[in-house]
């Protein structure tokens, strides 16, 4: 059996990998947004099986079908457990909410091979997703610590910042590097408990130890875990920052 794997967090292909090689099935290729996949498509005859992420780092993944008439069998993967999909679990629609479980995987790729796939089902499971998709928040993370993979429940972050090009998650106790931009992660994560205050930090409200003035209308922010750099909110954002922690 062929696949192929369509995810944007190297640690979800990683693991999602490691689990594949309990089957008897070969991994055609790696990619990681609708444009690349789209490409990818016209150049290659279909695999068997798709494994395809619903949020991309460019879009939903929904995109892809505008341009590609897909015959292969797809196993959505997701980490928004409030898209409320188990309501398919009798249709012809095959799913996994990350962070992937072998077991699971087993089961989806069995429906996989025994389902016909309707097009009105997917069509169903699109309306569903992109109806919902302003309610849809981020629940957890997966980062890579050596050669392991961590899950890191979204309660657990106390802040998103970039440095040097990359993109950090901060905990109580450790920070690790992310495959996302703070502009994608403000759209996947709650904005009642997380705040974008400048151009390099998003934070999580209970983060906050102390606010103090600062210059020019500016705020500065003191946190419970964080001390490595100043935090200071933009001038621009001080208004819309004061009604979100009021």
């Amino acid at each position: 059996m062929k696949v192929i794997i369509v995810e944007d967090e190297l640690p979800s292909v990683r693991r999602l990998e490691r689990f594949l090689k309990n089957f008897e099935i070969e991994i055609l290729e790696n990619l990681s947004s609708v444009k690349t996949t789209i490409s990818w498509f016209k150049k290659n005859k279909q695999p068997d099986i798709i494994f395809l992420d619903v949020q991309l780092s460019d879009g939903l993944c929904f995109e892809i079908f505008k341009d590609i008439k897909i015959t292969s069998k797809i196993i959505f993967t997701t980490a928004y457990s409030n898209y409320s999909i188990k309501a398919f679990d009798y249709n012809s629609v095959s799913y996994l909410l990350k962070p992937i479980n072998k077991y699971k995987l087993s089961e989806a790729i069995d429906k996989a091979k025994s389902i016909h796939q309707k097009e009105e089902d997917l069509e169903k499971f699109k309306q569903l997703v992109s109806n919902y998709n302003v309610e849809i928040y981020k629940e957890s993370f997966t980062v890579k610590v050596g050669k392991k993979i961590k899950i890191i429940k979204v309660d657990e972050v106390h802040c998103f910042y970039s440095f040097e090009n990359a993109t950090f998650l901060k905990t109580f106790e450790s920070n690790y590097i992310i495959n996302h931009s703070l502009t994608s992660l403000e759209n996947d994560l709650n904005p009642n408990y997380f705040f974008r205050v400048n151009r390099t930090f998003i934070l999580h409200i209970n983060a906050i130890k102390d606010i103090v003035a600062y210059s020019n209308s500016r705020l500065k922010l003191v946190l419970h875990s964080y001390n490595e750099a100043e935090i200071i909110v933009s001038r621009e954002r001080v208004k819309e920052f004061k009604n979100w922690i009021d």
